[in-house]
């Protein structure tokens, strides 16, 4: 069994970014060389997030309005973890909600996604450097 291990890094320039990532995931998986297997790519970070949906503009607006209205940023003082001298509790629950990692199988040696599906990285605390894990194993 092969095993790949990759780390990509993004630096979003505002707080809240869903970044198509699923290009970088497939070259990943064409330099495993995997052709059956699974890839697990998951956010290093406490404030990120890997989901997966649809690549639509209206879509991104919606999950941004609902997840601010489910952990609103202002007024931070409304979060304990901010009496550290934080202002990033929103952004943890956030990640909480959309989710550590995702998983996808390979079959003859491409990412095996239903209709529309793609890979995204969920930015909730950005304006700095941040890492995936791509790992990938099979044969």
């Amino acid at each position: 069994m092969k095993s790949y291990r990759k780390e990509l890094w993004f630096n979003a320039p505002s707080r809240v970014a869903f970044i198509n990532i699923t290009h970088e995931v497939e070259a990943c998986l064409r330099e495993s060389g995997v052709r059956e297997g699974l890839v697990l790519v998951n956010a290093m970070h406490i404030t990120a997030s890997v989901f997966i949906n649809d690549d639509e503009s209206g879509l991104h607006h919606d999950y941004r309005e609902w997840l601010e209205r489910l952990a609103p940023h202002e007024p931070i003082r409304n979060y304990r973890h901010n009496d550290t001298g934080e202002d990033n509790a929103d952004a943890h629950m956030k990640r909480q909600i959309m989710g550590r990692e995702v998983v996808v199988a390979v079959t003859d040696g491409q990412l095996d996604f239903g209709p529309w599906e793609q890979i995204f990285y969920g930015e909730f605390d950005g304006r700095r450097n941040k890492r995936v894990l791509v790992k990938i194993i099979g044969e």
